[in-house]
């Protein structure tokens, strides 16, 4: 998928999201909630990626709206 890597993949995996079509079916709030419990680490970033995958888009290229929408939804984590 667009915007994932090997270490991102291997995340996916270890938080039970396996297959693109299973993040894509889950989406990228849920997928980065189940990160964020694993690893505290991931950052707003993280997500971008994830949406970007779901939306088969560079992150950097997502709408503003969107990205407001997920910076006000990884702000509730902190």
């Amino acid at each position: 998928m667009r915007n994932i890597g090997k270490e991102m993949g291997r995340k996916l995996r270890s938080v039970g999201i396996c297959s693109a079509e299973e993040l894509a079916r889950l989406g990228s709030k849920e997928a980065f909630a189940r990160l964020k419990t694993r690893y505290p680490n991931v950052c707003l970033v993280h997500l971008y990626t994830l949406q970007g995958a779901v939306e088969d888009v560079e992150y950097h290229r997502l709408p503003e709206e969107v990205k407001k929408d997920l910076k006000d939804f990884s702000d509730s984590f902190q």
